[in-house]
């Protein structure tokens, strides 16, 4: 999947759920419904089962990081949480946060 085809794909689930109960799932789940932070989840790019390019569509995450992804995946495994994410070469605590964002990491 292409930047603007995961970019479209992330504006339409937006745009159906409303974007008022998109950024209050995002924001604070415990404050939304299940219905809505289930459709939140659901637009998210699985981390470990993303490839090069979906990876570099994420905002921030450039061929090196997404590379570097990548290859911690294939030498450790999959990557379970944002704390295991900021085990890879160039990410820190910041980075790990805004990627969060935008994946899942089941």
């Amino acid at each position: 999947m292409n930047m603007k085809a995961l970019w479209f794909a992330l504006c339409a689930t937006i745009a159906c759920m409303g974007a008022q109960n998109a950024s209050a799932a995002l924001n604070n789940p415990t404050n939304a419904d299940s219905k809505t932070v289930g459709a939140v989840a659901q637009s998210k790019l699985s981390l470990n089962k993303a490839d090069q390019q979906q990876l570099e569509a994420i905002p921030g995450i450039g061929a090196k990081k997404a590379q570097a992804i990548l290859e911690y995946i294939k030498q450790h495994g999959p990557i379970k949480d944002k704390k295991q994410l900021m085990e890879v070469k160039g990410i820190g605590e910041k980075m790990a946060d805004r990627i969060a964002g935008f994946v899942s990491f089941g």
